[in-house]
């Protein structure tokens, strides 16, 4: 992607992130293509570099999504400092969202996915985190786990923030799209697994979601209704056939799955509505509460896109399934 306009800023991590932790915490510089939208802040999810920099050497960049994007529709690539972006409700609920943009983990769509968004669920009354997750191709020694760490650490961080931002560590829903959906269903479907080693308080916490949602997401990396974009981001050119099973999330759902809220549009032709359907399956086979909508239209990405091209009432639909089941 051609970068279509880019103003060189740095800016400093939030300073109230500071008191995020304690210990050796301390909020690193954060270079900047485009200014944050207006209610937002940003601060970095580890103390210092993200774990098994050794051998990364690409340069972060943030670009816009399409040429006719406004300045908040951005996609970040090469992503070096991971991120948590955060945006308060005027009238609180008690509850947090975390949102897992999608890019087919070759670029994260921050804007599409992430700032519209929380403002939406932010009117909601939800304390609103968008996450800013490195990608697996860029040379991190943990590959493809690299997205699942920074996914873990942000969990724990938001649990982490709760009593300082007023709402219930044990409130907090997880919301992926795409790519991010696949590792929304990596973070809160699976049993969770240590991927990187405890560095403060914050990873003391609980990898642990009240609710989850999936909004067109990648969930098969073998078969025909895979995405072979995100495979071979995610696994290499040519995975064996044990290796694509394993990061196919309809395979191992855990009994400790919270309830989960799926949302497809039947033609989507980037990423097949059979990757719902069969999380849905598994999901139904272990008893966990499940909710699944599959619109007519709307295409891959659909995000917030006004009806009638595509579902826009969806978040309606999710903020009932929530209020259901507590969040």
């Amino acid at each position: 992607m051609t970068i279509l306009d880019r103003r060189e800023l740095m800016t400093t991590a939030v300073a109230s992130a500071g008191t995020l932790l304690t210990g050796a915490f301390a909020p690193a510089a954060l270079a900047q293509s485009f200014p944050l939208p207006q209610g937002f802040e940003r601060f970095p999810i580890w103390p210092g570099k993200a774990p098994g920099a050794e051998n990364v050497h690409v340069q972060e960049v943030e670009t816009l999504r399409r040429p006719d994007s406004g300045p908040d529709d951005g996609v970040f690539a090469h992503i070096v400092t991971p991120t948590l972006t955060m945006l308060r409700p005027a009238r609180p609920n008690g509850a947090a969202m975390l949102f897992i943009p999608g890019g087919g983990y070759l670029r994260v769509a921050i804007g599409h996915e992430g700032y519209s968004l929380a403002r939406r669920f932010a009117q909601a009354g939800y304390v609103c985190f968008v996450l800013l997750y490195r990608l697996p191709g860029d040379g991190w020694a943990a590959g493809p786990e690299a997205p699942l760490q920074d996914a873990q650490r942000a969990l724990r961080l938001v649990r982490s923030l709760a009593p300082r931002e007023r709402f219930d560590a044990n409130r907090i829903g997880v919301m992926g799209f795409s790519a991010g959906g696949h590792l929304a269903a990596w973070l809160t479907s699976r049993m969770a697994a240590e991927t990187y080693k405890p560095i403060d308080a914050a990873d003391r916490e609980p990898i642990k979601a009240a609710l989850a949602a999936y909004i067109y997401p990648v969930i098969q990396m073998e078969g025909p209704f895979a995405h072979a974009g995100s495979r071979t981001q995610l696994l290499g050119a040519t995975p064996s056939p044990e290796r694509m099973r394993a990061y196919s999330l309809d395979q191992d759902v855990s009994a400790q799955t919270p309830p989960v809220f799926l949302a497809h549009a039947l033609d989507d032709k980037a990423v097949p509505p059979e990757n719902s359907l069969s999380m849905l399956a598994a999901l139904r086979a272990k008893a966990i509460p499940a909710e699944c909508h599959l619109f007519e239209n709307g295409g891959h990405g659909f995000g917030l896109v006004p009806e009638p091209a595509a579902p826009a009432h969806w978040p309606d639909l999710f903020l009932s399934f929530a209020k259901r089941h507590g969040l």
